[in-house]
């Protein structure tokens, strides 16, 4: 996985130091004769952990006063990785997130209330509950969260990876999907494989995975082959239905969100008994 913070620190010296409406994250603009609308992707909604990223999301039935959320990886939680096999709900947390502009300026400070969710079994996700609902963050920010697809995504899809931590985006297209992926101890499950331009570093881990066609989040940026060797930590490997193992040093990955609408109920209350809902159980 993506190392947080102090990884980050070095991985960016290594490569030189390059590296629900109104404002919200993605915008249509007007259409132009008969030509599809463009998504135009930005900063808003998104958010920068102490150590990670992440953005404000929402689900496709969320509602103005619902408790808002905040999605990133389930290696940034910040009581520790998730061993396999542990999934951890509901737990008490007063994180805090930086909530960006569109143009990755510093709004202010989100708080947690709790752990709704987190895992790095199947997937590698934490879902955060604030201590507002998204219309008080409209009403004080101009700020709308993202709505996360409840549908699978696309093989070639052009996709961005905003990184709120980096405040720096990343652009490439979904090369195609794995169907296991490998990283010491923890396997993924049907994970998101990236077009090599979206060459991502440490912090970057918990960004949005957004599809530009649809402007919402398909997949939660996560880890990546960094040495060459084959499934130790920060270098996953590939397995097919046949057990065949593939190595690609440089190639970056993302875990799919598709499945999570499915594990909530209205009030965005979280309901692993739902029918539909896939994600582990603890």
């Amino acid at each position: 996985m993506k190392k947080p913070l102090i990884g980050a620190f070095s991985a960016l010296l290594l490569a030189g130091a390059t590296a629900l409406a109104g404002a919200a994250p993605a915008s249509a603009s007007a259409p132009t004769g008969t030509a599809k609308a463009a998504v135009t992707v930005d900063f808003a909604g998104t958010v920068a952990l102490s150590n990670c990223s992440g953005s404000l999301v929402r689900m496709p039935n969320s509602v103005a006063t619902d408790p808002a959320l905040i999605l990133t990886n389930g290696h940034c939680l910040e009581t520790g990785m998730p061993a396999p096999g542990e999934v951890i709900v509901n737990q008490s947390s007063s994180r805090g997130f930086t909530l960006l502009s569109s143009t990755a300026g510093r709004l202010g400070t989100l708080r947690a209330n709790k752990v709704v969710y987190s895992a790095m079994t199947d997937t590698d996700v934490t879902l955060y509950q604030l201590n507002t609902t998204y219309s008080s963050i409209r009403s004080r920010y101009g700020i709308s969260p993202l709505t996360m697809s409840a549908s699978h995504p696309l093989a070639g899809a052009s996709i961005k990876v905003v990184s709120g931590y980096w405040k720096k985006t990343y652009s490439c297209n979904i090369d195609g999907f794995v169907y296991r992926l490998k990283e010491g101890g923890w396997t993924f499950k049907d994970a998101v494989r990236y077009t090599s331009s979206c060459n991502t570093i440490g912090g970057t881990s918990g960004s949005p995975v957004i599809d530009t066609a649809t402007g919402q989040v398909v997949a939660v940026n996560n880890t990546g082959n960094e040495d060459g060797e084959t499934c130790t930590e920060n270098n996953p490997c590939e397995v097919d239905e046949n057990g065949k193992v593939t190595v690609r040093q440089g190639i970056n990955y993302a875990q799919e969100t598709y499945g999570i609408p499915a594990c909530f109920a209205s009030g965005n209350k979280l309901d692993l008994t739902l029918a539909g809902c896939a994600l582990p159980r603890p």
